[in-house]
Formats: structure tokens, C-alpha cells, sequence
């Protein structure tokens, strides 16, 4: 598992700090994307060290992928989903106002209709989502969506931090479906509505995503020892 207090929590409050002061802009930028790229697998960033993903897909066979633990209903192939759906909606839509990675081809070759973000998907769906998906092609969609995330970091002026969504981009994830229209999943659009580009880059880009790979160490630490 990770430490995210000893870890992770430091560099996240530096973030914060830094993305307060408009002069200390190229400093969050570049440590927003060293954070990022420990998120990701290490093509993502072209990195010479393992991230936390890497390590996460390290040995981690098919079974192991779809497997919920007892009296538990998400997945790691869940976890990836929903950290990997969001970041393409927040980044591409919210931040970028541009199209999102996840299109027809990509469903097609995840072999999956669904397109939101599985915050409302109850243990039977999640069952069922996870029985299905594809796990290279998981990894492959995840790849894309990392790399265009430091694509429109990299194109972020200091001005853009403070920027608020607009209700077209708001409503651009209801009409991609994206969210969900039911409270458990629809209330996301509530609380990306009142955040900055600033706000977008801390939480979920940063924060949210390394809450959700911990959830999947411990999916995978655990399992293994069941067996």
C-alpha cells in the first residue's frame, strides 16, 4: 500500500500552497506533474522510475483484476475506471473545454456501454462491470487519457488557475454522459461547479487518484493473501 501521509500529503499541501501565488506558477506546474506522473505507469511520463501504478499492475493477474474482497463491492478494475473516467472528464472538459479521450472505439474495445464515471453503480454492477472490462485495453484507455493530461497541463497559463467551469462544460458531462442522472453520481457536477482550474488540479487530478490506487493496493494485498 501507499503512505499517503508520509508520502503523498506533503507534496499535496506544497500544491496547495503553490497554486496560491500566481509568481510561484511554474513551480506547482512542474511538481503538479511529477505528482501526476506517480499516478500513471511510467510510459505515461516517460519516467526512469516506478510509480505507483506500475507497482500496482506488478503480478497482478486477471482474477485478481475483478476480484471484490469479502463483505466488499469494488474492484480494482472498478478503482481504475473511476480514477481514470474522472480525470478524462475534469481534464478534457473542465479544464480544456476539448474532446475526451474515451469515444466509440475505445467502448468497443473496453467491451463496455458505460461511459460515466461509476459513482452510482451498486455491488451487482459492479460485479458485472468488472466481469467484463478489458483489462489490457483498461490499461491502454488509462495510458491515453494520462498522456493528453499532461498535454493540457503542460498549456495552462497562470491566469487559467483561478478560471471558473461555465454550465456549457458542465452540462457538456451530463450530455456525454458522463455523470449519471441519479443523486449518487449527479452531485459531482454540483461540486466540480464550484471549483477553479486551480481546485480541478488538487482535487481530483491529484488527490482523488491516489486515494483510489491505495483502495486498489489494498484490494490486491489482501486478495493475495487469501489465497
Amino acid at each position: 500500500m501507499i503512505s499517503v501521509a508520509k508520502e503523498w500529503n506533503p507534496k499535496q499541501a506544497l500544491l496547495r500552497k503553490l497554486l496560491l501565488k500566481s509568481e510561484k506558477f511554474s513551480e506547482a506546474i512542474k511538481l503538479c506533474l511529477l505528482m501526476h506522473s506517480l499516478l500513471h505507469n511510467s510510459r505515461v511520463s516517460r519516467c526512469t522510475h516506478l510509480t505507483y501504478e506500475d507497482k500496482l499492475w506488478d503480478g497482478l493477474d486477471d482474477e485478481v483484476f475483478r476480484a471484490a474482497l469479502p463483505n466488499k463491492s469494488t474492484t480494482i478494475a472498478w478503482n481504475v475506471w473511476h480514477i481514470t473516467r474522472i480525470e478524462d472528464i475534469t481534464a478534457n472538459i473542465l479544464i480544456a473545454d476539448v474532446t475526451q479521450v474515451l469515444n466509440e472505439d475505445w467502448l468497443n474495445k473496453l467491451n463496455t456501454t458505460t461511459k460515466d464515471t461509476g459513482n452510482a453503480m451498486v455491488a451487482e454492477v459492479i460485479t458485472d462491470f468488472s466481469n467484463r472490462i478489458d483489462m489490457k485495453e483498461l490499461r491502454n484507455y488509462r495510458t491515453a487519457v494520462g498522456k493528453k493530461t499532461r498535454e493540457i497541463i503542460r498549456q495552462l497559463e497562470a491566469k487559467d488557475l483561478k478560471r471558473k467551469m461555465t454550465m456549457h462544460q458542465l452540462n457538456r458531462i451530463i450530455d456525454e454522459g458522463g455523470v449519471s442522472d441519479v443523486q449518487r453520481s449527479r452531485w459531482l457536477i454540483d461540486f466540480w461547479g464550484k471549483k477553479t482550474v486551480a481546485g480541478i488540479l488538487l482535487m481530483p487530478i491529484t488527490r482523488h487518484q491516489i486515494v483510489h490506487l491505495n483502495a486498489a493496493f489494498k484490494i490486491k494485498e489482501r486478495y493475495l493473501k487469501t489465497l
